[in-house]
């Protein structure tokens, strides 16, 4: 498996920024669409009429909310030989299942603390490894918005990465009460993209009908902040220095909610140890936070997490880890697990 992912690069209004995709990476995402519903089915069984008819009453909620970026889907299915459904299918599948997006450690940190590196953050994916061969490093550069460069698994709208107006993204699941339909988590993950300013971020999500709970970890022109983000609401965590989250809520108005819904792996202990490698009297900055997401305490349901024996993740690893320099312009990605695989740059300029 060759170390750094594939990288393309798009440029264009919606429709040809997908036709564009579509064309280039063909083959991810008809391989990506042929095992999504599989996967789901690992731990949820859903016949494809009834996860079909769901991305159908989504698809009118992305209408509504983001007209631009179906456009940019229709433009792939145009040339890609997916079909759009099954391309909702790609952006709804977290909706089908409990807890399917990832479990991951992540950290943001602000210039004062960064050793110079200036803004920052990052966390390890830890996911379903039959996912590595669609993913790809994919930079876009829409007619009239921000440039942004994602890593995500071909065909989806959205993913981990940074815009070139400072603001960088990690995601994690957050386990609390969800709906069946709304507008999918990657669309307004998208939306975040095309903004400047933390409050504007925030306001992105807001304004969506949205189907799930997640958490997203940003780093921004206005420093660290972590969104909680439920159906109802959007929760920021802000902090001066540093933001540290993994699989549970942390805000005061969220945190009743834990008690229903199970530890997402091990996500209590992995934040803790976290927080602990984070030496306050210490700058933390690209390399020292990639030491901190190599931590095997607690191994191997570890932070730098491996295969183990739980009956419903343990198949999950951590897939690939990333540090992103917000200000730079610049993601650090491991393809693997980063105790074993080293950090490749990518460069958005």
């Amino acid at each position: 498996m060759a170390l750094r992912y594939r990288e393309i690069e798009v440029t264009g209004p919606p429709r040809e920024l997908g036709r564009q995709l579509g064309e280039a990476a063909r083959d991810e995402i008809q391989g990506f669409a042929a095992i999504a519903l599989e996967r789901v089915n690992k731990t949820v069984k859903i016949s494809r009429d009834k996860a079909l008819a769901i991305c159908r009453q989504c698809e009118a909620y992305v209408e509504d909310y983001a007209p631009d970026m179906l456009e940019e889907l229709r433009g792939v299915a145009d040339s890609s030989g997916v079909a759009l459904a099954d391309l909702m299918l790609l952006q709804v599948r977290n909706q089908l299942r409990p807890a399917e997006d990832a479990g991951c450690t992540s950290v943001s940190v602000a210039p004062a603390r960064s050793a110079g590196d200036g803004a920052i953050v990052g966390q390890n994916w830890d996911n379903d490894p039959a996912l590595d061969p669609f993913t790809i490093v994919l930079t876009r550069r829409p007619t009239g918005k921000p440039a942004l460069m994602n890593i995500t698994q071909a065909g989806l709208i959205a993913y981990m990465g940074l815009n070139d107006r400072g603001i960088g993204l990690c995601m994690n699941t957050l386990p609390a009460p969800s709906r069946a339909v709304g507008v999918p988590h990657y669309f307004t993950v998208r939306e975040i993209y095309e903004q400047s300013s933390l409050d504007d971020c925030v306001q992105a999500v807001r304004r969506a009908r949205r189907a799930i709970p997640a958490n997203l970890i940003l780093a921004t022109p206005q420093g660290p902040a972590d969104l909680e983000i439920t159906v109802d609401d959007v929760h920021v965590l802000c902090d001066d220095e540093l933001v540290v989250h993994t699989n549970h809520c942390l805000h005061p108005e969220l945190v009743a909610i834990n008690a229903d819904f199970p530890d997402l792996i091990e996500s209590t202990p992995r934040k803790a140890r976290i927080s602990a490698l984070l030496d306050p009297q210490q700058a933390l900055g690209v390399a020292q936070m990639q030491a901190a997401l190599k931590d095997h305490d607690n191994h191997p349901r570890s932070i730098c997490r491996h295969e183990n024996d739980d009956p419903e993740t343990g198949f999950w690893v951590s897939v690939f880890s990333m540090v992103v320099e917000a200000d730079r312009g610049r993601m650090h990605i491991s393809r693997g697990n980063p105790c074993t695989i080293p950090y490749e740059t990518y460069a958005l300029n």
